[in-house]
């Protein structure tokens, strides 16, 4: 089905699936990622607040994904 492994990390939810109060924003990791060099491919839209992801390949060439289901925490206020 896949070419590669591919590696996913959900921020905002926990390992049931369930909302976390707080977390650290897709587009606030993309910002840290991107400080140390790294650029994503497809890359988070940082002018959005809801959900968002962003896809990185690790050095064998597995894609890495941070994808984001619900609305950053900084927007529920």
């Amino acid at each position: 089905m896949f070419d590669k492994n591919i590696l996913t990390f959900n921020p905002g939810w926990d390992r049931s699936s369930n909302t976390l109060p707080d977390f650290d924003d897709v587009r606030d990791i993309q910002r840290k990622l991107k400080s140390r060099g790294l650029v994503p491919e497809p890359a988070a839209d940082e002018t959005s607040t809801g959900p968002a992801s962003l896809m990185l390949l690790d050095p064998d060439g597995n894609p890495v994904l941070i994808d984001q289901h619900v609305p950053s925490p900084s927007s529920k206020e």
